[in-house]
């Protein structure tokens, strides 16, 4: 099977990935997941990432996503800056069941896993939020987190002033909830119940002087040993959860901790799939500091195609295929 991006699109909604994403973490946290692995490749400007992992279901899945990442595409080619495709595999004897565009799935799966972890790790009273970047995967943040909080008011940060200027009366219209666009980072975040870092940025731009207690990060821009968002200080002392830890060890905030000596692995609170089985407790009170460090995972890669691919047998979407012929 062949599915376009406009195809991924039109087979499910949002609450569709929250739910199959968290079901997911669910699952890999109870060891019903295949090990995932991580790959980066440098080519001229592009950098190659690679994800693979599965989950048993009835039947088990596995997923290759390879994603090219080039932020000159817009200016140079008028293409996307990420781009790549996802293959679904049969997990019990290998036949490629599918073929398909991953930036839907990318974006969405991103933006489902910010609503899962605020779920349990935000205050449920949060009501004003606090988005750094304003491209794509800014919009899909916001609309997710509208998904799991109250939230009424929401301050939008970039280095772009116009990007700002533009996401905020866009996301004001389609949530209708108030956006400012602001350019005082520090402001923003200090009047925020929840801050979300969705950035390329190769040096931190969240301080931890300008985070208030109470309040819930979601740290979504570093997947690669070169990015990073948080100074690595705020991590410390505070309640972190990982997606998957070994990879943000690798990739993540984390990485950066790590590599300051201010943290061990051993910190860490645990896996968002933890969180969600109760192997660990997620907020425990109003003032505690949770962070959410992101680093995209197979599993959700995974979890997005088999949903796509479900999805498109029993609705008669894409082209079909014999990869055997």
């Amino acid at each position: 099977m062949l599915l376009t991006r406009s195809e991924i699109a039109s087979l499910l909604s949002l609450k569709d990935y929250i739910r199959g994403i968290e079901e997911a973490f669910k699952m890999h946290a109870q060891g019903r997941s295949l090990a995932t692995g991580l790959l980066h490749i440098d080519s001229n400007d592009v950098e190659f990432h690679i994800k693979a992992g599965g989950l048993r279901l009835g039947r088990t899945y596995f997923g290759l996503k390879v994603n090219g990442s080039s932020f000159q595409n817009r200016e140079r080619y008028n293409l996307p800056n990420i781009m790549g495709a996802i293959i679904l595999f049969d997990g019990d004897n290998g036949y490629p069941l599918a073929v398909m565009d991953s930036i839907e799935i990318t974006i969405q799966r991103t933006g489902a896993a910010t609503a899962v972890a605020a779920k349990y790790l935000a205050r449920t009273d949060a009501t004003t939020a606090t988005i750094c970047g304003c491209g794509n995967q800014g919009r899909i943040q916001l609309k997710a987190l509208k998904e799991a909080l109250p939230l009424e008011r929401v301050y939008a940060f970039d280095m772009n002033c116009e990007a700002a200027r533009r996401y905020a009366v866009e996301m004001a219209q389609e949530l209708s909830i108030r956006v400012t666009p602001e350019a005082d980072l520090i402001q923003a975040v200090s009047s925020s119940d929840v801050v979300v870092t969705c950035t390329p940025a190769r040096k931190a731009i969240l301080r931890k002087a300008y985070i208030r207690p109470g309040t819930f990060v979601a740290a979504v821009g570093a997947d690669s040993p070169d990015k990073q968002e948080l100074e690595a200080s705020l991590l410390k002392g505070n309640k972190v959860v990982v997606d998957i830890l070994a990879q943000c060890a690798q990739v993540g905030e984390l990485h950066h901790a790590l590599e300051a000596g201010i943290m061990t692995r051993e910190d860490v609170h645990g896996e968002l799939g933890d969180v969600i089985t109760g192997k660990v407790t997620g907020r425990t009170n109003d003032e505690e500091i949770t962070i959410y460090d992101a680093t995209g995972t197979a599993l959700q890669d995974a979890a997005g195609a088999t949903l796509c691919y479900e999805k498109a047998m029993t609705t008669g979407k894409g082209a079909w295929v014999d990869f055997q012929r």
